[in-house]
């Protein structure tokens, strides 16, 4: 009887390393320097071991494609929060990768505390990963008028302009920065050990649980919060929407930051690297603020007109676009860097060529639905509809999507830029669904007077760079 554990990558991967190697466990393959997703356990030859994006295991745990699982509280809790029946023990807390998530506001908006919530009439807006848990902490409070943004990271930059709250999470060491504070803890997190329900009342997990609860011992009381006060930063433009003509800019983080910085560099704009506020850098045009968040939110965050500007890659503007076609969101500018493929992709031991394989598969009923797998969802699913690929079930991944094929996925759609990580991770593509480089974004409502202007000198200055 075969037992598979999914374990996290990320800030949970050394720890969780050691945890392992305490258990007398001989896991080779995972580690910081390892690239593999399928570490080897010599030690308990009959344990399947994958890793995962921390946020994606208690998923794939509650729908039983895993008998086990690590990862924090948080994630475990954001995932009950919205599927409280959902199929999944918290088996063992491990002592291990403490934080805490915690409400913050910004720190002139006279919000002392999370009871001063209570009665106030304004839509609160608040910025999160944890739309679910943030979701059930509005309703709990009774805001009588609330909205809730859902992001892939970064959410302690939006507020006062993008939102009133930001529902982040904080390590023992983390200050919080961008004229925050906190008005209050919803829950404290550290690693746990969690179980697929069925698997836990159904299958001898000893071999396994035993050890791993054994080199956990006796637990270490959390951590006394570590608060430091918020650090206060100038800005280019007011905080509150007094200068009509004032620009904010979004930059990415990742990958894709160094580039884009080097490109407005030969545009003749400089942009700080302010290790203190790194999400906040200042830059050398007048009326014109940048905030550095996940490209992944752009789309939606200029949709939305908490940004005038951007610059993020075409994938992501598609992504948006396909979900929501009348969206005031446009590309202005093709700049040229950070091209990728948005490829289809298959495991290399896959008998399937191309789409039309697997809509034969599904004719002849040897599937049920084809998995398909990707951080693009809404690219997915118009690559499924317009390949006829029904049924189909659509698995959303945030990060390390390599790892789902061909265990938990049959096709996975995702972006490459040389192919060599496809290549080390078993992958072969099968189709290439389009081309994306980086790309300046705007509103499609067309900006006048002061703030107009601005935006005008921008674009002729990306436009001067690319000729």
């Amino acid at each position: 009887m075969q037992l598979k554990l999914a374990l996290p990558k990320g800030q949970l991967l050394q720890e969780t390393s050691s945890l392992l190697h305490r258990s007398g466990l001989e896991v080779s393959g995972y580690d910081e320097q390892s690239r593999s997703y399928r570490p080897d356990c010599r030690s308990l030859p009959n344990t399947f071991m994958k890793v995962f994006h921390e946020k994606d295991i208690p998923i794939q745990v509650a729908v039983g494609n895993y008998d086990l699982g690590i990862c924090g509280r948080d994630w475990v809790e954001e995932l009950l929060a919205k599927y409280p029946s959902s199929a999944l023990v918290k088996i063992q807390d491990l002592g291990y990768g403490w934080k805490e998530l915690s409400m913050a506001a910004d720190r002139n908006a006279g919000i002392e505390s999370i009871d001063r919530l209570n009665g106030q009439c304004q839509n609160i807006r608040i910025a999160t990963e944890y739309p679910n848990l943030a979701e059930a902490f509005a309703l709990a409070r009774r805001l009588k008028r609330f909205a809730i943004f859902p992001l892939w990271g970064g959410a302690e930059v939006y507020p006062p302009e993008g939102a009133d709250l930001a529902l982040i999470s904080q390590g023992p060491d983390s200050r919080l920065n961008h004229d925050l504070v906190s008005i209050g803890t919803l829950l404290q997190s550290r690693a746990y050990l969690i179980a697929y329900r069925p698997s836990w009342e159904s299958k001898n997990m000893s071999p396994l649980l035993d050890r791993i609860c054994a080199a956990v011992g006796n637990q270490q009381p959390l951590p006394e919060k570590n608060r430091a006060p918020g650090m206060v930063q100038d800005s280019s433009c007011p905080k509150r929407p007094g200068d009509t003509g004032c620009i904010w800019l979004a930059l990415p983080d990742g990958h894709q930051q160094k580039p884009t910085l080097e490109f407005l560099a030969r545009a003749g704009v400089q942009v700080s690297d302010d290790r203190q506020n790194p999400r906040r850098p200042k830059i050398n045009l007048d009326g014109v603020s940048v905030k550095v968040i996940r490209p992944q939110d752009m789309p939606l965050q200029v949709a939305n007109g908490n940004f005038d500007l951007a610059i993020t890659g075409e994938d992501w503007l598609a992504d948006q676009l396909y979900k929501f076609p009348s969206s005031p969101v446009r590309s202005i500018l093709a700049l040229g860097f950070g091209k990728v493929r948005i490829v289809a992709m298959v495991s290399k031991k896959s008998a399937f060529e191309n789409p039309q394989d697997f809509r034969a598969s599904l004719r002849r009923q040897d599937v049920a639905a084809i998995r398909i797998a990707s951080e693009y969802i809404n690219i997915a699913d118009k690559y499924a509809r317009e390949n006829h690929l029904s049924p189909c079930r659509l698995i959303p991944t945030w990060g390390a999507s390599e790892a789902f094929l061909p265990e938990d996925a049959d096709l996975l759609i995702e972006n490459t830029q040389t192919g060599r990580t496809i290549a080390q991770h078993g992958l072969r593509i099968i189709d290439t669904l389009f081309e994306s480089s980086a790309c300046l974004i705007g509103s499609t409502q067309t900006a006048d007077g002061v703030k107009g202007r601005r935006i005008a000198d921008i674009i002729q200055r990306l436009q001067r760079t690319l000729k």
